[in-house]
C-alpha cells in the first residue's frame, strides 16, 4: 500500500517536469515562471512538514495516512480544472500542503516495521515507486497529454488516487505502538529539542538538504532541455521515463541488497561518483540521436536513484523510535526546501536565447556534482541511534 501511494505521489510530483514545454507554451512562461510552478509543490510541503514535526508522532499511523492522502487525493483532482497559471500554482500549493508529509509518513512507517539490518532491502522496495511511476505513470499521464491537453493525467490520477485512498482504508493495519513512548507532558519545544538538541540528527538533516539540492538541481529542466536543445519531441520523452523506470525497478532492490551487504558509505559513494558521468554527459550534449540520448537518461535514472537509497538508510536510523515522525517530517521540510530552492538556482541560472534554446544547463550539472561531493563528507558523519 505504501508503494502505492509513493506512485501517485511521484507520479503527481514528476508530471509537472516532462510537461514543461507545454505549459510554457500553453501559458506563454519564462524559465523562471516555470520553475515558480515546480517549486509551489515543494514550498506547501515544507510548511506542512513543519506541521508535521509536532503532529505525525501523536496520531496512529494509520489515521494519519487517510488524512493526508485524502488531501492529496482530492489536490491531484482539483489541478484538472485549472484555467489559469495562477490558479494552477495555487492548487500546486494545495496538493503540496498534503503530499509533502507522505514520504516522511511512508519512511516513518517503514522505519517502524523493519531493523536497522534489514531496512536498505526494504528502503529498495520502497524505491519500486518511484521506479513503478517512473516507468509507468509518467509515461501514460505523457501519453494522454500528448495533444495538448494536459489537465487529462491530473483528471486520471486523482480519481485512481481516491480509489487507493478506500483500499487503505479497507485493508491498512492499525499503528499506535509509537504512542506509547511518547513524552507524557510533550509540548513544541521537547519536540525541537528532542531533534535539534541532537547532533546527530542535525547531521542527517543537513546530509539530507545536500543530497536533495545535488538531485533535483538538474532534474526540473531536463526534458525541457533534451526536447529544445537536443531535439527530442514531447511523445519520446515517454521512452526516457519508461527505460529509465524499468532499469530502476531492476536495480533499485538490487542496490538494496548491496547495502546490507557491503554497507552504507561503500555503496554510496560508489554510486554518487557513478552518477557525475549521465550528469555531466545531460547537461552538455547538443543534438543527439535518440537512442545515445536514452542511454545517458537511463544511465542517470539508475544512478541517481540508487545513489538515494544508502544515505536514506542511515538518515532514517538517525533518531530513536519515539522522535522518529518528528524527525522524518523535519527531513522531509528540508527536503521539500531543497526541492524548492534547487528549482529557483536552476532557473534564475538558465534562461532561453534567441535561438529558442536553454543556455547555462552546464553550469547547472557542475553544481549538482559539488553538492553530491559534499553530500559523502556529510553522510560520513551520521551514526545509527539506538533502538535501529
Amino acid at each position: 500500500m505504501l508503494a502505492m501511494c509513493q506512485f501517485f505521489h511521484i507520479v503527481d510530483s514528476m508530471i509537472m517536469m516532462p510537461l514543461g514545454d507545454i505549459f510554457m507554451s500553453t501559458f506563454d512562461l519564462t524559465a523562471g515562471q516555470f520553475s515558480y510552478l515546480v517549486s509551489a509543490y515543494a514550498i506547501a510541503a515544507f510548511f506542512s512538514c513543519i506541521l508535521g514535526i509536532f503532529y505525525l508522532d501523536v496520531f496512529d499511523r494509520k489515521k494519519a495516512l487517510l488524512v493526508i492522502f485524502g488531501g492529496f487525493s482530492i489536490g491531484t483532482l482539483c489541478c484538472s480544472f485549472a484555467d489559469s497559471y495562477l490558479l494552477l500554482i495555487s492548487l500546486r500549493l494545495g496538493t503540496g500542503f498534503f503530499g509533502g508529509m507522505l514520504g516522511a509518513l511512508s519512511l516513518s512507517i517503514v522505519s517502524d516495521l523493519y531493523p536497522f539490518q534489514e531496512r536498505g532491502s526494504a528502503m529498495g522496495i520502497l524505491m519500486t515507486g518511484f521506479s513503478v511511476a517512473t516507468a509507468l505513470g509518467v509515461p501514460f499521464a505523457l501519453y494522454l497529454a500528448a495533444d495538448g491537453n494536459w489537465q487529462l493525467p491530473f483528471l486520471v490520477l486523482g480519481s485512481a488516487c481516491l480509489v487507493v485512498w478506500i483500499g487503505i482504508y479497507v485493508v491498512f493495519p492499525k499503528m499506535n505502538k509509537h504512542i506509547q513512548t511518547l513524552e507524557k507532558n510533550r509540548s513544541l519545544r521537547s519536540v525541537l529539542n528532542s531533534v535539534l538538541g541532537d547532533s546527530n540528527q542535525v547531521n542527517a538533516l543537513i546530509a539530507g538538504f545536500g543530497l536533495v539540492l545535488a538531485h533535483f538541481l538538474i532534474i526540473p529542466f531536463i526534458s525541457p532541455y533534451l526536447i529544445k536543445n537536443v531535439g527530442i519531441s514531447q511523445m519520446d520523452i515517454t521512452y526516457q521515463f519508461l527505460l529509465g523506470g524499468i532499469a530502476t525497478i531492476i536495480s533499485s532492490p538490487l542496490i538494496g541488497k548491496m547495502v546490507d551487504k557491503y554497507g552504507v558509505m561503500k555503496i554510496f559513494i560508489t554510486t554518487m561518483i557513478l552518477s557525475f558521468v549521465p550528469t555531466i554527459l545531460l547537461t552538455h550534449i547538443g543534438v543527439t540521436p535518440l537512442f545515445l540520448t536514452l542511454v545517458f537518461t537511463t544511465s542517470f535514472f539508475i544512478l541517481a536513484t540508487g545513489r538515494m537509497i544508502a544515505p536514506n538508510t542511515i538518515i532514517t536510523a538517525a533518531a530513536s523510535p519515539s522522535s522518529r515522525g518528528s524527525f522524518m517530517s523535519f527531513k522531509s521540510a528540508f527536503q521539500q526546501l531543497a526541492i524548492a530552492l534547487s528549482a529557483f538556482i536552476s532557473g534564475a541560472i538558465m534562461y532561453v536565447g534567441e535561438d529558442d534554446k536553454f543556455v547555462n544547463y552546464p553550469f547547472v550539472g557542475y553544481l549538482a556534482i559539488i553538492f553530491g561531493i559534499l553530500s559523502i563528507f556529510l553522510v560520513r558523519r551520521i551514526k545509527v541511534a539506538k533502538g535501529n
